[in-house]
């Protein structure tokens, strides 16, 4: 083994990929997760694997598997990684004790809480911290060393009635471009049943619980013919495939307000179609004890009528 000074750590970038490729198994997923492009992930794979001197992951195209030599190097990144979060969250917690914490899914955080976050702000005073840390849904929670007052989720666990609020109710209906809604008026004049000639835009990815178009048309008749779908990994690009008129998308009634208010998506359908899931906002443990908390879980449920 090569004798390194004490202070002669791996590039803290590399870390955080490698950290991100072994939990998703997928140099595709932690591009997306880091926001950043599958060659760049690659290279600071490629750097680590340098630095180390040993393999990191076997790649196939069934995505990237651990060696042996990673999954050790795995554990001590991990457990890093995790006390550099959590000492960061405590000191900014210090350096500002009139903060809230909110935890939610990137979705959540770009269609609920940004459209709203003037009024947040408002609610609860001007010189009060708003910090959101965001994850992907489809890793279904947020880790556990972040110190978060409030979790936005689909699954409230055994959070006692008192520290819940529901902060939108799962109510949705196909909207699309007005561009589209004209080329195909024959079509969308008519039922449900005869929408085998549109283009369903499709979340593909695994969710904690959204409806599916499966779901609405169970409720609204189903196509004589199934509708050409176009997958589609992301909510916020499925509505961004809506308003560049490729097709229909399913909308969530307090993620579609702005852009139905602005006109560049118009509802279809006889109306919002309600499923039973609901999606809350809770108190932490660590948030349960603030008052500042409190009042923004309060903001949530005002939110969410």
């Amino acid at each position: 083994m090569n004798e390194r000074a004490p202070h002669h750590l791996p590039p803290i970038n590399a870390l955080v990929a490698f950290e991100c490729v072994a939990r998703h198994g997928s140099f595709t997923l932690a591009a997306r997760e880091l926001e950043t492009s599958q060659s760049a992930v690659s290279r600071h794979i490629a750097t680590l694997e340098t630095w180390l001197a040993a393999r990191l992951f076997e790649r196939s195209r069934a995505g990237a598997t651990l060696t042996e030599a990673g999954r050790r190097f795995r554990v001590g990144v991990a457990s890093g990684l995790a006390a550099i979060r959590r000492s960061a969250a405590e000191t900014t917690e210090m350096g500002s004790a009139e903060q809230v914490v909110i935890a939610c899914s990137h979705e959540t955080s770009h269609f609920l809480i940004m459209p709203r976050y003037a009024e947040l702000r408002r609610a609860l005073g001007e010189d009060v911290g708003i910090r959101v840390l965001t994850y992907h849904y489809h890793a279904q929670s947020l880790p556990a060393d972040l110190a978060a007052d409030i979790r936005l989720t689909w699954e409230p666990g055994d959070t006692a009635p008192e520290d819940r609020v529901v902060a939108m109710k799962e109510e949705v209906r196909p909207v699309c471009a007005p561009a589209y809604a004209a080329t195909h008026a024959d079509v969308l004049a008519g039922p449900a049943a005869g929408w085998g000639p549109l283009t369903l835009l499709d979340l593909v990815r695994p969710n904690e619980g959204w409806a599916t178009w499966e779901d609405w048309f169970a409720a609204a008749g189903q196509p004589e013919r199934p509708p050409r779908r176009l997958g589609i990994d992301s909510y916020a690009y499925v509505l961004e495939a809506a308003v560049g008129g490729h097709g229909i998308a399913l909308g969530w009634r307090h993620f579609i307000e702005r852009y139905l208010d602005a006109g560049t998506l118009i509802a279809l359908g006889e109306g919002f179609v309600r499923f039973e899931r609901t999606h809350y906002g809770v108190l932490t443990e660590h948030g349960r004890h603030k008052p500042l908390a409190r009042k923004c879980l309060e903001f949530f449920r005002l939110a969410g009528t």
